[in-house]
């Protein structure tokens, strides 16, 4: 029956300490609600959103939702609601959505030895603590990838004079990482808010069933989901901060493209307007009948275009 049950072989969902049920059957929703006595949360139930939905205690158990935060490989951030229905002797969780947490630790738990929990709230502490190390592990990766985008916009070799087209398409490509990375840190977020709610309540109206190590697991717990939380705001702000500096290089790169367009346009106004003076009709010009007139026009020419250019370039506009 249940993938991830545990406790001593034969004894069944009487005897089993963790019972995991993975996308279950309503056969085995309802094996399972005789035994606790309730009903186990559907897939809706466990997507609400208000405290009261995701926290209650009835019939002497615990029931708590909230969505996942777990790192599922290739850089990808599990968001899926699971639920646990936590009692004295066992722990019950639902999901619909395979996760490593929970596998790793069915593995650890059948592999035997001394670990293996002896109740219901032994098993949740650990569960908790894998899902917290996946977390961790995750964060780990995503600043990472930060550190990677922020040294590629604040250090890019500026000096080999990129196109402005090749660069401003690094730029979009990066925005679109950054945008996809900022994505992950709010799953994260949405997932330690949800857990640490869940310790707390746990750590409030579990006390009874728990002894002094524990209750010392349980507040380490605590403690590790709030530094990774402000780890995460840290890293939220970093995104921030390398959004506005991508976006600010972004105007900067269209603004020098608007700078050459207004500085060549302005370049060429004065010898459009010595050609066309010279390029007039009239029988009575000084110039017409002058030997030296052509190469005199000539240079007027170049001349209103170089010297437009020369002032510019002491400015230092460009």
């Amino acid at each position: 029956m249940p993938p991830g049950g545990t406790g001593e072989e034969g004894a069944g969902l009487e005897g089993a300490v963790w019972v995991d049920l993975l996308d279950p059957t309503p056969a085995e929703s309802a094996a399972v609600a005789a035994v606790i006595g309730a009903p186990l949360p559907t897939r809706d139930a466990l997507s609400e959103i208000e405290t009261s939905s995701r926290l209650r205690r009835q019939n002497g158990a615990l029931f708590m939702s909230t969505p996942t935060a777990a790192h599922r490989g290739a850089g990808e951030i599990a968001v899926a609601p699971i639920g646990f229905v936590l009692s004295r002797e066992r722990l019950i969780t639902v999901r619909f959505t395979p996760l490593p947490a929970f596998d790793a630790l069915a593995r650890k738990f059948e592999a035997g030895g001394a670990d293996i929990p002896k109740q219901g709230l032994d098993a949740f502490t650990e569960l908790c603590e894998e899902i917290v190390d996946r977390v961790a592990d995750g964060l780990e990766r995503l600043a990472e990838h930060l550190g990677s985008l922020s040294v590629a916009t604040f250090h890019a070799d500026d000096t080999k004079g990129r196109q402005a087209v090749r660069s401003n398409r690094i730029l979009r490509i990066q925005l679109h990482q950054l945008g996809r990375l900022g994505d992950k840190l709010s799953e994260v977020r949405d997932g330690l808010l949800g857990l640490g709610r869940v310790v707390a309540f746990t750590d409030q109206f579990a006390e009874e069933w728990c002894d002094a190590t524990l209750k010392a697991r349980l507040t380490s717990l605590r403690q590790d989901i709030a530094s990774l939380s402000d780890y995460e705001a840290h890293l939220a702000n970093k995104v921030q901060f390398v959004l506005d500096a991508m976006v600010g290089l972004i105007g900067i790169a269209q603004n020098d493209i608007f700078k050459v367009l207004t500085i060549v346009s302005i370049v060429g106004i004065p010898p459009t307007l010595v050609a066309s003076m010279y390029g007039m009709n009239f029988k009575h010009m000084p110039e017409l009948s002058w030997h030296y007139g052509y190469p005199y026009a000539l240079a007027m020419i170049v001349l209103s275009a170089v010297i437009p250019v020369i002032w510019f370039r002491f400015k230092g506009w460009f």
